[in-house]
Order: C-alpha cells, then sequence, then structure tokens
C-alpha cells in the first residue's frame, strides 16, 4: 500500500495514462500521455484542468476571524468583500514568507485559506499557538472537499454552460461565487496559477470530483500535470515556494518583497494593526520601491539585497535550478526556476495580437539575483560549466489582453 496521499480524482488520473509521482507527500499526475509542451498549450489556447485537491484548505471560523487573519496574513482583510478573494503572504517576524496563500470569502461568517500543499502541516503548526489568542477556530477540510483549477480561454465558457448561466461570477479576477453545475453545488473563484486572463478554481464535496472531472472533458477540457502547472506559472512569473519565496540556496531568508508581486499581496493599512512582520516588511517596500524607480542605494541593498527577476536565455542552451548568473563577470545570484517553455507564435501588436497556430520553444525561468541590475540587462548565465549569454527583461508575457496569453519573446 503507497504511505502517499491520493486525491479523489487519484483513479481518474490512472484511467486517463498519467505518469504519478510524489508531490510533497501526495501521488499526484505529472503529466498525461499528450506530454507537458502539449498540455501548456492547450490550457493557453483553449482550457486545462487540474487537480488542485491536494492543496490546504483551512477553514477560519468565530468572532475574532478578521482580527487574527490581520495579524497572521500580509493582506487586508478588511477590503475583502463577500464573494471576494485576494493573495497573500504568511509572514514570519524578519519579513519572510512561511507560506504564500489565497483567501477566500465565499460566506459573511467564514473565510477559506488555501495554502501549499507541502506546508499545509507546517502552516497549521506556525498558526495554532497564535490563534490561542483569538476568539476564532481553524479548521482543516482538505480531505472533506476537492478543487480542480480550470484554466484557459475556453474555461468560462464551459463552467457557464454547466450553470446553465451567461457568467459565472464577475468578470474581474478575484470575484467569487456558490451555483449549482448540473444539481452538483460548486464554489467558484475567478482565481488561478497560471497567469491566464480567464481561469477558475473549483471547489465541491468529495463525492462530486469525478463528475466535475469527466464533464469538463465531455465538453473539450484536457488534464494537464505538475509538470505544465509549473511552466505555466513561471511563464508567468508566479512564485513557488521552496524557489522563489522561503529559503535561498545558501540557508538565508529570503525577503518577502523579493518579489515584484509582493506590492499587491502587502498592506500598510493602519487598520491591520501591528501584524507579524511588519517593520521589516515596510523598509523593504520603500527598498523595493528604490530599485524600481532606478534610484537604489546601498543602503537600499542591505534591506533587500536581491530580487526576483525574469531571465532569458539568449545563447543555445537549456536553464536548471540553480544555475548560477554572471553581470560584469560577477556573480549575482542564481536561476530559481527554469526550462524550455513552448509558446504559440504571434501576428500584431498590443491590442490587435492574435494567437497563430504555429508555435515554438524558448528558454526562460526565473532568477533570484542581486537587487540593482537593471531591466534588460545583458548576464550571462553557467550552463553546466559554459557561460551563455542572458537577458533580464520586464516579463516573458502579457495577460492583460484578454482571453489569450500574448507571449513577450526576448531579442
Amino acid at each position: 500500500m503507497s504511505e502517499l496521499k491520493r486525491t479523489q480524482l487519484y483513479n481518474a488520473h490512472l484511467a486517463a495514462g498519467a505518469t504519478m509521482v510524489d508531490f510533497g507527500g501526495w501521488e499526484m499526475p505529472i503529466q498525461y500521455p499528450s506530454g507537458i509542451v502539449a498540455e501548456h498549450l492547450y490550457t493557453r489556447k483553449c482550457c486545462g484542468i487540474f487537480d488542485v485537491s491536494h492543496m490546504g484548505r483551512l477553514l477560519i471560523e468565530g468572532p475574532d476571524r478578521v482580527k487574527f487573519l490581520q495579524h497572521v496574513l500580509t493582506s487586508n482583510v478588511n477590503a475583502l468583500e463577500l464573494n471576494k478573494a485576494q493573495y497573500c503572504i504568511i509572514p514570519n517576524e524578519n519579513g519572510s514568507a512561511v507560506d504564500d496563500a489565497y483567501l477566500y470569502q465565499f460566506e459573511d461568517e467564514r473565510f477559506l485559506l488555501v495554502v501549499n500543499a507541502s506546508n499545509t502541516d507546517k502552516d497549521l503548526a506556525w498558526l495554532a499557538p497564535i490563534v490561542k489568542n483569538y476568539d476564532c477556530q481553524i479548521r482543516n477540510i482538505t480531505d472533506q472537499t476537492i478543487s480542480i483549477a480550470v484554466q484557459g480561454p475556453e474555461s468560462g465558457k464551459m463552467l457557464a454552460k454547466l450553470a446553465g448561466v451567461e457568467d459565472v461570477t464577475k468578470p474581474a479576477r478575484n470575484n467569487l461565487s456558490i451555483l449549482d453545475l448540473e444539481g452538483h453545488k460548486t464554489w467558484i473563484a475567478r482565481t488561478g496559477y497560471t497567469g491566464e486572463p480567464i481561469g477558475y478554481e473549483i471547489f465541491l464535496k468529495n463525492e462530486d470530483a469525478e463528475w466535475a472531472w469527466n464533464r469538463l472533458m465531455e465538453l473539450g477540457a484536457k488534464p494537464a500535470g505538475l509538470g505544465a502547472r509549473d511552466t505555466l506559472r513561471m511563464e508567468c512569473m508566479l512564485p513557488l515556494y521552496g524557489d522563489e519565496l522561503g529559503v535561498d540556496e545558501e540557508g538565508k531568508e529570503m525577503p518577502i518583497f523579493a518579489l515584484a508581486l509582493a506590492r499587491f499581496a502587502v498592506s500598510f493599512d493602519e487598520s491591520k494593526g501591528d501584524f507579524i512582520g511588519r517593520e521589516p516588511l515596510a523598509k523593504q517596500a520603500e527598498a523595493q520601491t528604490a530599485f524600481r524607480e532606478k534610484r537604489g542605494t546601498a543602503a537600499d541593498l542591505e534591506i533587500l539585497p536581491k530580487r526576483v527577476r525574469a531571465i532569458t536565455l539568449l545563447d543555445r542552451g537549456v536553464m536548471r535550478h540553480g544555475m548560477d548568473v554572471y553581470y560584469n563577470g560577477e556573480k549575482v545570484g542564481y536561476v530559481t526556476s527554469a526550462t524550455m517553455i513552448p509558446y504559440y507564435k504571434t501576428e500584431g501588436e498590443g491590442a490587435e495580437a492574435r494567437l497563430l497556430d504555429e508555435t515554438a520553444k524558448r528558454a526562460i525561468g526565473i532568477a533570484y539575483i542581486k537587487a540593482d541590475i537593471p531591466t534588460n540587462a545583458q548576464v550571462e548565465v553557467d550552463v553546466r560549466g559554459k557561460r551563455l549569454k542572458a537577458v533580464i527583461p520586464l516579463k516573458h508575457v502579457s495577460n492583460n489582453l484578454p482571453p489569450y496569453v500574448i507571449p513577450v519573446v526576448a531579442k
């Protein structure tokens, strides 16, 4: 008998021919027979479905739930309205991340906090002694529910057909709703970790798992595994805990504001009070702004020595995690996530851009490098003992032109 945990969709993955691997103590699909490249591309042009039931799902209930969450999360929970969600980080006292998470308010009297699968037990251990000081409770409902990420340009149409409505949520990202999909109660969030401008995550009861999975496939969605989920999030510069968040390769805590995304996840609103890590985070925020505005100083480097940046290999080769990055002959950091990532070629510019059927691949990824290195700087990556030319672009894609993610290809 396997000691690994399994989601309610385990048999569905086997039936689809998935290659299963150990991921954070869960037996999960890394890919299906079509392969990671095909799964990535299908998500970008149509709709990929991902079993994300391994992610930790925690209900926060009780009179002090807002007060507690304001103290232990970086986001402003007071600003979260009913049927809204927000990206957030669980900080420690030094301004580094215990984990990153998503907070949902489907109902007035409780919040749903979704955390990384491999961190669920650690997060609960971190939060348990703190919640004792508040009149509220944390309930782990991970094994009572399932979650499927429904991502890509056609995802909304598929869910709307199952719900018998025109739109399953309000159009903007982070909107929520509770609907019956052909009689199955479903909690629907306009969220996801693929960078898709149109994408959803749905939560259902365990007994509805295979129904939802199979119906979505009948409507044209295709299953995608952890491999494609990784290349999709990497292409859109979304951090993975353990690579771009947490502790670096030297064992040092990574500042939360090393991430550009931190300015959307961290609030210094007065209503939050003295939340965990507030003082160091405020200093990090000032340093990040200084570097973004190209006025960073040596003092800012003391506070924020490195930042998480996009990186594109210009020479022929493939970058991998841990490869050293050099700037003007000096080692300035390392690659945190990278591989060869497929994309659809495009025609036209800006809002007129459209995806073609022709595809290509590019060696792109994410690096943790000295904070004052400018955008578009030429750098080198040590690929198996050979230094190859690379560049630090602003981003790899544009995802503000729905329904498609448009690649931004470095020259």
